[in-house]
């Protein structure tokens, strides 16, 4: 019987790592004066490029959380998500990285980060990532 050849993609590990290490520039906050609703932030807009290929891809990015103690200041957010605009990083990775910052910046509630990012290639992909996550119970 053959061996089944086993199929590469030519990304390696770098390439699933791009991005990770760049550093982000700080989400500002101001104090909280209500508890108990939740913002949504949208991003319909949102750019970044691919490790690999080198080629943009597009999306919406929205950021839906309850606030604890702070909210998220916008200008500064939206400084924050500026830096993806030229930052080669897989869109699941920008996904999580983004909901990572957010709890960093405001330990919300609750929070949950989406991409929807536009066909290339006849693909699109949908990432949604949710804090507190599964394992941080």
């Amino acid at each position: 019987m053959a061996k089944k050849k086993k199929r590469t993609t030519g990304y390696t590990d770098d390439h699933a790592k791009a991005g990770l290490d760049t550093k982000f520039p700080d989400i500002e906050t101001w104090q909280n004066q209500f508890a108990g609703y939740e913002i949504l932030v949208d991003d319909p807009e949102f750019t970044s490029v691919c490790p690999k290929t080198g080629l943009p891809d597009f999306g919406v990015l929205t950021i839906r959380y309850s606030p604890r103690k702070t909210c998220l200041e916008l200008k500064s957010l939206k400084e924050y998500l500026f830096v993806y605009r030229n930052l080669g990083i897989f869109q699941e990775n920008i996904v999580n990285q983004v909901l990572n910052d957010v709890v960093k910046a405001c330990d919300p509630v609750w929070a949950v980060v989406k991409g929807d990012f536009r066909p290339r290639g006849g693909i699109s992909t949908i990432v949604e990532a949710r804090y507190p996550r599964p394992d941080e119970k």
